[in-house]
C-alpha cells in the first residue's frame, strides 16, 4: 500500500464517526482507534451483554459502502426472508470493487442495521440472522 493511500485512509478515519478501523491487504495491516485503552474493555463488555444467543451477527470484513439493493433496485434480502448458507445478503464496495457478503448459516433475516449506500466500518454489524 502506498503512503498516499495510507494518508487518505487516516484522513477518512479522522473525519468519520468510526471509533476503530482495521485493514489488511496482503502483508500490510493497519489498525486505527479513537478509544482510550480503558474504554476498550468497557465497550467489549457491553457488546457481550446485549447478545441474543440465537442471533448471528453478520459483520463487515472491510471498510466501504453498504449496498442492500442490486443494480435494478431490488433488495437482496429483507427482514423475514429465509436464506440458505452461502446466499448473497448484500454488497460492500471498497476501492471500486464489489464484495459479496454471504450468509454464514441458514436462517431468517431479523434486522438490517444499515440503509442502502451507508458507509460501513470494519467489523460493523450489518445484518442479524436467526
Amino acid at each position: 500500500m502506498e503512503l498516499k493511500e495510507i494518508q487518505a485512509i487516516i484522513r477518512f478515519f479522522e473525519k468519520s464517526t468510526l471509533t476503530e478501523l482495521e485493514i489488511e491487504k496482503g502483508d500490510f495491516k493497519i489498525r486505527l482507534s479513537k478509544l482510550q485503552e480503558k474504554e476498550k474493555p468497557q465497550k467489549e463488555e457491553k457488546t457481550e451483554e446485549a447478545k441474543d444467543p440465537e442471533l448471528t451477527e453478520v459483520r463487515s470484513p472491510l471498510v466501504g459502502t453498504f449496498y442492500i439493493k442490486d443494480q435494478e433496485g431490488k433488495d437482496f434480502v429483507r427482514p423475514g426472508d429465509f436464506v440458505n448458507e452461502g446466499d448473497t445478503l448484500c454488497l460492500i464496495e471498497a476501492m471500486k470493487i464489489m464484495n459479496e457478503i454471504t450468509a454464514p448459516k441458514s436462517g431468517v433475516i431479523q434486522e438490517i442495521k444499515l440503509k442502502n449506500g451507508d458507509p460501513v466500518g470494519f467489523d460493523q454489524v450489518l445484518i442479524l440472522l436467526k
